[in-house]
């Protein structure tokens, strides 16, 4: 049995690149860039008034000039109008494009309009005021959205601005969840009195979804030959299989001897936590993963947070995010020297310090607190007693909603 650092190092150390595909832009919501996308002319692209108001020449304020004669009035995305004498200015709105020869913007409730003139009501202006100009955000060619980076609202925002109808993304795995055990039944079925209902399945599937990933499931008995085949099967036509149940010390327990028969190395069976205790890892000879998940629900739940999507991330390339740490709420106890994923709700205090508060349940099958927890703390396995006011990592599963395609 290995300590948890050294579970994370080991799947870690077996990232995957699942290649690169083009797709619309506006279905790129949620997936990971796998391009620069570079500005296509300058930001802006031309000189523009961040305000409603009058376009003018500077030099003709400083020569005392007050009262504007006004030309014509200008709409955005109409051609730039010019002056042609120094008393005139240019009736001009936020966004429209303006003529190189005036530089200096003066806003309407700075103004005095009647009769078709404009008088500047202010003692001083200074030249170039209220005017975004041309190529100051970007310059043609620069960068405006680095690689390795989900594709949000704004980058989508950032593609339309620059005409990039199409982006490079790293493909997502094929996936496929494999659940195990005689006494799982599907949802619509109604089960013994000593049988249940399948949830892991859907559990990790949802849980995949968050990351835009549709992976396919399957169910298979408790039966050591049609285990390994259906394990041959998917290590021939997946990329990652996710196996729930049949890894722990029981007699029908089939999944590791499958694995071991159809050479798929084993990097490490358990871990030091609580839950998630019986998790194994190993990879193929073909290189195809296999996280074994055990069968309860909450160490599923957990290891996928803890375990599985770090390492999808780091292997899609996305830029690691910095760890989240949070102040326990009260005082905790926990005798076993294992690591432990407790369940807590997070809130904010008044002086901006995250607290955690323990959810307590009935052990790791106990799935129902799931719903009212925001996130896993890890405690120590070096200690028993956590005070209130320590602070230890936490990994919140409920931000992951935040993509949802």
């Amino acid at each position: 049995m290995i300590r948890v650092e050294e579970a994370e190092k080991i799947i870690q150390s077996q990232l995957r690149n699942f290649g690169t595909e083009t797709i619309p832009f506006e279905s790129s919501l949620g997936r990971v860039l796998a391009e620069e996308i570079k500005a296509d002319r300058d930001f802006p692209p031309f000189n523009r008034p961040t305000v409603d108001g009058i376009a003018i020449r500077y030099e003709s304020f400083k020569k005392n000039i007050r009262t504007y004669k006004i030309k014509a009035t200008q709409a955005a995305g109409e051609t730039p109008l010019n002056i042609s004498e120094e008393n005139e200015c240019i009736e001009i709105m936020t966004g429209a494009a303006l003529h190189d020869e005036l530089d200096t913007v003066i806003r309407y409730e700075d103004l005095d309009i009647k009769n078709g003139a404009a008088e500047i009501k202010l003692e001083t202006i200074a030249k170039g005021q209220n005017i975004h100009t041309k190529g100051k955000d970007k310059k043609q060619g620069d960068a405006v959205a680095a690689a390795n980076q989900i594709v949000t609202p704004a980058l989508i925002s950032i593609a339309a601005s620059v005409g990039k109808t199409k982006l490079l993304a790293k493909k997502l795995p094929r996936v496929i969840i494999i659940s195990s055990g005689n006494e799982l039944v599907e949802v619509d079925k109604t089960p013994s009195p000593y049988q249940i209902r399948c949830s892991n399945n859907y559990t990790i599937k949802a849980l995949l979804q968050t990351h835009g990933i549709s992976a396919d499931m399957v169910h298979i008995p408790d039966e050591p030959e049609i285990t390994k085949q259906q394990i041959n099967k998917s290590l021939q036509n997946y990329d990652v299989i996710l196996i729930s149940g049949g890894v722990s010390m029981g007699k029908f327990d089939y999944v590791p001897q499958a694995l071991r028969a159809l050479s798929v190395k084993e990097l490490f069976h358990k871990v030091q936590q609580r839950p998630g205790k019986p998790l194994w890892f190993g990879v193929h000879d073909n290189g195809v993963p296999v996280f074994a998940f055990p069968g309860n629900p909450v160490s599923a739940f957990m290891c996928m947070v803890r375990y599985f999507f770090p390492w999808l991330e780091a292997s899609l390339g996305i830029a690691s995010k910095q760890n989240m740490y949070a102040a326990l709420n009260v005082d905790f106890n926990f005798a076993p020297s294992l690591q432990y994923f407790l369940q807590v709700k997070l809130n904010m205090n008044d002086k901006a310090q995250l607290l955690a508060t323990p959810i307590t349940g009935n052990g790791s099958g106990d799935f129902a607190n799931l719903i009212d927890a925001d996130a896993f703390i890890e405690l120590p396995l070096e200690k028993n007693n956590f005070m209130k006011g320590e602070v230890y990592r936490v990994w919140p599963f409920k931000t992951l909603f935040r993509i949802l395609i």
